[in-house]
């Protein structure tokens, strides 16, 4: 495999600039790297990059991920095998090594790598040569070899899972990947650029409003760039052509993390003091240290709820009667507890999440909080709709005239006022 493309490491924060530095400077060597970091932060494209700008970005650059081998074909995969070595070789084979030669060999998720190959791979990277299986010869190899895990290899060698030498071996020229949630920053970067790589054919780039925008910089991305690249996938698809707003997108169709913020931007909950319930009332000379809000008191004689008023064991001139009040008016706890609680769910007239997804797939928009034109909105459907049916009949208009029912005549001014030659 050979990297055609420089790999792009986008974003303008620190952290990313002082990357793109590490990897220039250490591209020059030839020595074994040890990339380290998070699942989802782009190991693979560090890689790529020590490659690109090395002196060996000329030959292959071949990745193989140690965890997805079974433990019985690894050491095939890695040294190759000569014909007749076990049942099935009916040829020989090469290596990952042999086809690395002359360039660079990725060895992902290496804290993987059963301890039976961390052996042999710590000779070959030792002695510069390989054994291939069923051979009798050694195979002379020049690669320049970068590992990464997403594992704490100290942790690991500690706890007896992970060669100590092996570790030393492979951690010559160190480097860490920042978690996206450390770099709020790149953010809006990595998402125009994902939104160019995958909006819809026919279709403009996903683009995102300020207040969306804010909500995915408080994300957390436990998946990281991984995890940003998907959810543009998708709202690419849902959504193409169009800009996002924090209420454009339904709940059901975010990360539940994701979500949760999304619920606290569009409904904001006041804090607001407790109302607790206790069994029985209290005398006033025996009120609890740490008292409460809401009191209850049983007629012994009847059963019912007593007089609240003459059951309190608060007395008006108490604070924090005073204070729950405000002003001259003094609520007792019983008026307090027969306030309206404070709502913690949309109200009634509100979509569902799932009314809102069978919209969304029916083609049609919700109604944004501050409104629509709908002049402008019925424009933009029926540009839409001549884009596609011009897409689908290859730009030809007589047969764009049948499927939208028109004269050819009219579609054609329409094609020209909305400046759709391209498409016909």
């Amino acid at each position: 495999m050979k990297v055609t493309l420089k790999p792009q490491i986008l974003g303008p924060s620190r952290a990313t600039q002082f990357l793109r530095e590490l990897i220039q400077t250490l591209s020059t060597s030839s020595s074994t790297a040890l990339v380290t970091g998070e699942s989802g932060t782009g190991k693979e494209l560090v890689a790529q990059a020590l490659h690109a700008q090395g002196p060996r970005s000329a030959g292959p650059f071949v990745p193989i991920n140690c965890g997805a081998i079974p433990r019985d074909l690894i050491e095939s995969e890695l040294f190759g095998h000569r014909k007749g070595a076990f049942t099935g070789a009916v040829a020989d084979r090469l290596g990952r090594f042999e086809l690395a030669h002359g360039g660079t060999l990725f060895l992902d998720e290496i804290g993987d790598l059963p301890m039976d190959m961390q052996v042999k791979l710590l000779r070959v990277l030792q002695e510069r040569c390989i054994l291939p299986v069923g051979g009798s010869r050694e195979v002379p190899i020049d690669v320049r070899v970068v590992a990464a895990t997403h594992k704490n290899l100290e942790a690991e060698v500690a706890a007896g899972r992970f060669r100590e030498d092996l570790y030393y071996r492979i951690n010559v020229l160190p480097i860490t990947t920042t978690a996206l949630r450390e770099r709020p920053d790149d953010v809006a970067c990595l998402l125009a650029f994902y939104a160019d790589k995958h909006v819809l054919p026919g279709q403009r780039p996903l683009k995102f409003a300020p207040d969306m925008l804010k909500l995915l910089q408080a994300y957390a991305w436990p998946g990281n760039v991984r995890e940003l690249s998907n959810l543009v996938d998708r709202f690419s698809t849902l959504f193409p052509s169009q800009t996002l707003h924090v209420h454009t997108v339904p709940a059901c169709m975010m990360p539940s993390g994701l979500a949760v913020l999304q619920a606290q931007r569009l409904n904001p909950v006041s804090t607001v003091l407790p109302v607790l319930p206790t069994p029985l009332a209290a005398p006033v000379d025996a009120r609890p240290s740490n008292p409460v809000v809401q009191v209850f008191a049983v007629d012994e004689a009847s059963g019912a709820p007593a007089d609240p008023a003459s059951a309190s064991p608060w007395d008006e001139s108490d604070p924090l009667i005073q204070f729950l009040g405000g002003g001259d008016e003094v609520r007792s706890p019983s008026d307090i507890s027969a306030m309206p609680p404070m709502a913690l769910s949309a109200s009634n007239d509100e979509m569902s999440t799932v009314e809102e997804v069978i919209l969304l797939a029916q083609g049609i928009q919700m109604l944004p909080p501050d409104g629509i034109s709908i002049k402008q909105h019925l424009i933009d459907i029926e540009r839409t709709l001549i884009e596609q049916a011009l897409n689908r009949t290859q730009g030809n208009v007589s047969q764009t005239a049948k499927l939208l029912q028109l004269q050819r005549t009219t579609l054609i001014e329409k094609i020209n006022k909305y400046e759709l030659r391209g498409f016909a």
